[in-house]
């Protein structure tokens, strides 16, 4: 049975002001959703949601995007775009001579603009990586998850991508295991839509995932690492 990854989704303070700030960086259009907004992708571009939270974020973030250039004014372009858009510089601890610039959105949420010739990103578009703290474990997992192939695989870091190429999603464990401690519920998450959510939650948790709880429009459950991702009917 098909399972589809919608979006990946964002729980920031306004919604729609970095919805619209994605929307504005990516030219894509934004779709107005009860207490949120959806920055759609398609076949081959990873969509991206963001839903109203109170609540203060706890401990770091534990995914960001990666966004790819095809020259150095392209680089600079998005850099000035995204300024301009209610973006900032941030310091995560980057060298000045690193070829990457390092962002964030409205909501406080990292990316990094990718330098021209990256060769790992080649050919994903601009929005080239999804990349999350992770083990080799919930990378394998979620290759069989998705149907995915495993397009890297090595020094434990994993990478999936569409059998129709796009955006890679990446799992690192930063220097090897263990992966981070959690604290909290994780604040970025990804959705994830089929035909028919009771089978498909059943054949995830028979590949490792935890089923969590049932809710208004699907089931939540937790992949291998515990990081919490929702299931609803396409």
């Amino acid at each position: 049975m098909a399972l589809r990854l919608e979006a990946v989704t964002f729980e920031v303070a306004d919604a729609d002001a970095v919805g619209a700030f994605w929307a504005g960086l990516l030219d894509r259009r934004m779709l107005a959703e009860p207490g949120g907004a959806l920055v759609p992708g398609d076949e081959v571009q990873v969509g991206l949601r963001f839903v109203a939270s109170d609540g203060k974020q706890v401990g770091r973030r534990r995914l960001h995007l990666h966004l790819t250039s095809s020259s150095r004014e392209h680089q600079q372009r998005t850099v000035e775009t995204a300024l301009r858009l209610g973006g900032r510089h941030i310091d995560v601890g980057q060298r000045p001579d690193d070829p990457h610039v390092v962002l964030a959105d409205p909501g406080g949420n990292e990316f990094c603009v990718i330098e021209p010739g990256n060769k790992y990103l080649a050919g994903t578009g601009y929005l080239g990586e999804v990349t999350c703290d992770g083990t080799r474990a919930v990378g394998l997992f979620w290759r069989d998850a998705l149907g995915w192939p495993l397009v890297w695989d090595e020094n434990e870091q994993t990478a999936v991508q569409s059998p129709l190429g796009g955006t890679k999603i990446s799992w690192d464990s930063w220097g090897g295991p263990p992966v981070e401690p959690r604290t909290g519920r994780n604040r970025q998450r990804f959705d994830l839509v089929t035909a028919d959510p009771t089978g498909e939650a059943e054949r995830l948790v028979s590949l490792g995932a935890t089923r969590l709880s049932d809710l208004h429009d699907g089931i939540e459950l937790a992949d291998p690492d515990r990081n919490e991702f929702r299931l609803r009917t396409a």
